[in-house]
């Protein structure tokens, strides 16, 4: 801890107290990320990082985000992907076109797809069902599909309860479940945002999912005028929910991208690239219970990414061969080879490594021939 000595003083005990073991507070959370003393912070959650992963590896992941359909009731302010029912915009995907999308993730090294869509009020529980398996049945990838919002909407549209959703859903092959829909995980801020989906409701579809056996990842997202005392009680909610289950496999926060949506039209500031450095840090110092912090160079760009793993992060994501809903909201449209990817890790000082979903590593020739000669 001696790197520490420059921290200001009013950081630094609460730095000390979390690197000596001990559990940050919402309270002590709230003063660091109040804290202007950002290189105090990285270096923390660096040293944490290192704890928890040494050996000085990213990982990474090539899979696929497919979006099956856009078309949506929820109507959320911030959202620009979203079409209304009845919408000539609106789209379900045809099994044909996402066997392409597979195809094409599967050629590129892709272990697996992310599957996300609008809460469509036309498919039930039987639509969801089907997908699944006839894309089991030809392939050989990992699930990650329907965050809690869509699971919550396919319990009441199917008239189920949302264990025997996620009970149904995994028996058709669902591997696990992304953390999608969880932006500030405080009902206030939920509300102001049009996301109808309580936090209680979110926590509830991971607690049952985790009971089901089935690993989660969680996320947050900053930038809707949420204060640092709601970023704070989102990272409490997390932590206690992982106490009581150990289902998160990572977290992943990111930042509101205003353009192109409704509530973006009001002149919305985005949250800064400092903050979101800081967020990463205190989330690597306070969630000591969750094994992976991943960056987002989606909202982020690159560079940003990089140094975020100098701030307590271990992951560098997915290539994102595709993605639709955060380009809607005017990211520009970007997918990253694999190449970049790990000469950007590799640039920072670390090694590159491709993991599957769950956080297993993928092996490759090029690996297994660098740790022989090691």
């Amino acid at each position: 801890m001696d790197e520490l000595w420059k921290a200001s003083r009013e950081i630094r005990p609460i730095l000390e107290k979390t690197l000596s073991g001990e559990r940050l507070t919402m309270e002590e959370a709230v003063r660091l990320l109040e804290s202007d003393d950002v290189l105090a912070l990285g270096m923390a959650a660096d040293l944490v990082r290192q704890r928890k992963h040494p050996g000085g590896v990213v990982t990474y992941i090539i899979d696929r985000n497919v979006n099956y359909t856009n078309i949506c009731i929820q109507s959320c302010h911030f959202c620009a992907f979203y079409r209304p029912p009845g919408s000539p915009e609106g789209y379900v995907l045809p099994l044909e076109e996402l066997f392409e999308k597979i195809q094409e993730m599967i050629a590129v090294g892709g272990t697996g797809i992310l599957l996300q869509g609008g809460l469509n009020p036309y498919l039930k529980i039987d639509y969801y069902e089907n997908l699944l398996r006839a894309i089991t049945e030809r392939y050989r990838i990992h699930l990650h599909c329907f965050s809690p919002t869509e699971i919550v909407h396919i319990a009441r549209v199917s008239k189920l309860s949302i264990r025997e959703v996620i009970r149904r859903l995994k028996a058709a092959g669902l591997g696990s479940i992304p953390g999608g829909g969880g932006e500030i995980l405080d009902d206030e801020i939920r509300r102001r945002i049009g996301r109808k989906t309580t936090a209680e409701e979110w926590l509830t579809v991971m607690r049952l999912a985790h009971e089901e056996g089935l690993r989660t990842t969680a996320t947050m997202v900053i930038g809707f005028g949420e204060s640092l005392w709601h970023r704070a009680r989102h990272l409490e909610r997390i932590r206690a929910l992982q106490d009581e289950t150990g289902g998160f496999t990572a977290f992943i926060p990111w930042t509101y991208q205003p353009e192109n949506t409704e509530l973006g039209r009001g002149g919305w500031l985005e949250a800064t690239a400092v903050e979101y450095l800081k967020l990463l840090a205190v989330s690597r110092l306070y969630l000591d219970n969750v094994d992976h912090l991943q960056v987002s160079w989606l909202t982020q760009g690159l560079k940003v990414a990089q140094v975020g793993l100098r701030f307590g992060a271990d992951d560098f994501g997915s290539t994102i061969i595709e993605e639709n809903v955060v380009t809607a909201a005017g990211v520009p449209r970007i997918s990253v080879s694999e190449a970049e990817i790990r000469r950007v890790i590799t640039d920072a000082g670390f090694r590159p490594r491709q993991r599957d979903t769950l956080y297993r590593p993928v092996e490759r020739l090029e690996e297994r021939l660098a740790d022989s000669t090691r």
